[in-house]
């Protein structure tokens, strides 16, 4: 008999009152709550019951999957065993077959209004559907039965947020995202090629703890993980500033840690967390890595732009364009009153761009 609630799931495998303190204090801050909503936070853990997760799969590579396996905040296992209750993922379940299938759907109809339903990939619609089942059931078909039930849906990464690659031109087998298909639930997109596994269990703990969505933005994403480009907080900015580019992978630049921009970074025009949160424990993200962002987690980015090629013009708010913002430092304009200038203006375009978009819902964060 699984445990009712959180704390007693988390006691059942060993966890310490102080622990789970400890890990309520975490988790309140990687959410970026007050302090003050600390005992909230805990009270909720410890009397709210875990309510199911059904994770279902569609068009995609699994890479989603894998990378919530890989979430260390908090760690994948915690979360998996005390956190949340999944109770249907194909990728880790041992279950398989129709038991599993049927077992799943008595699951659905035991807490029906009550499950968070989670979608990773797109859904396949040309030819009836043909290109994805699962038990000789369409992905439309799984899709539109599971939801009617979900308190929630959660698109896990790119494809069943926007359709990446799977909606790529031509896209033959007719592969949509999930919030053109679900109209009559709430539902949140979690963008990312794959998405950060931390964004991901940040907005399930929320969601599971608080009973309500996070604030998101006119894109479905959480506002909390989405609000700032990956060129507001990138460390290489201040060489984008001083007009110091990358020309080449193996130039002077490159081997220097100068600015991606020009080798094809989209990072200025891309939203999510990955020069905060980063990878692998917050070990690293791509830029860190040497490699210019590709702005996966933004509609159509496989059909956009090619990639690796320097994309010009991409605006600023309030500047103009990357380009000239870049052309006026390399110019000779004194770099270091410059580049404080520069963040400052697009710090404030930032922040006024932000109120004016709260206060027209509607509006791109």
């Amino acid at each position: 008999m699984p445990a009712a609630t959180f704390y007693e799931a988390a006691r059942a495998h060993g966890v310490s009152r102080r622990d789970f303190l400890r890990f309520c204090a975490t988790t309140t801050a990687f959410l970026g709550l007050e302090s003050s909503a600390l005992p909230q936070v805990v009270k909720a853990l410890d009397t709210v019951r875990r309510p199911p997760i059904y994770w279902l799969n569609f068009a995609a590579c699994s890479c989603c999957s894998e990378s919530l396996i890989k979430s260390s905040h908090p760690l994948a296992g915690d979360a998996l065993l005390g956190v949340i209750s999944m109770d249907y993922m194909e990728t880790i379940q041992a279950a398989a077959g129709h038991q599993a299938e049927e077992i799943m759907r008595n699951g659905m109809k035991e807490n029906f209004g009550n499950y968070i339903l989670a979608v990773e990939g797109s859904v396949p619609t040309a030819d009836g559907g043909i290109y994805c089942t699962v038990g000789g059931v369409t992905a439309l078909e799984s899709l539109k039965e599971a939801a009617k039930g979900a308190k929630a849906v959660i698109c896990v990464g790119s494809c069943s947020s926007f359709g990446c690659v799977t909606v790529a031109k031509p896209n033959p087998t007719g592969c949509v995202p999930v919030h053109k298909l679900i109209t009559d639930k709430p539902v949140i997109n979690i963008p990312g090629c794959p998405p950060i596994p931390d964004v991901i269990m940040g907005t399930i703990v929320h969601l599971v703890t608080f009973g309500t969505l996070p604030v998101l933005d006119r894109l479905q994403r959480p506002r909390v993980f989405y609000s700032q480009r990956i060129h507001d907080k990138c460390y290489r900015r201040a060489f984008f500033d001083a007009g110091m580019y990358v020309e080449n992978f193996d130039d002077e630049g490159a081997r220097k840690g100068w600015c991606l921009y020009k080798m094809g970074c989209r990072g200025p025009v891309t939203y999510n967390a990955c020069a905060v949160t980063k990878w692998n424990d917050a070990t690293s993200f791509p830029i860190q890595s040497g490699h210019p962002c590709l702005g996966c987690s933004e509609p159509d980015y496989w059909d956009r732009n090619p990639l690796y090629q320097h994309v010009a013009g991409v605006p600023l708010p309030g500047l103009g364009s990357a380009d000239t913002v870049g052309e006026v430092f390399a110019g000779g304009v004194a770099a270091a009153t410059a580049a404080h200038m520069v963040a400052s203006a697009v710090k404030k375009a930032s922040h006024k761009e932000d109120a004016h978009k709260e206060a027209e819902p509607g509006k791109e964060a």
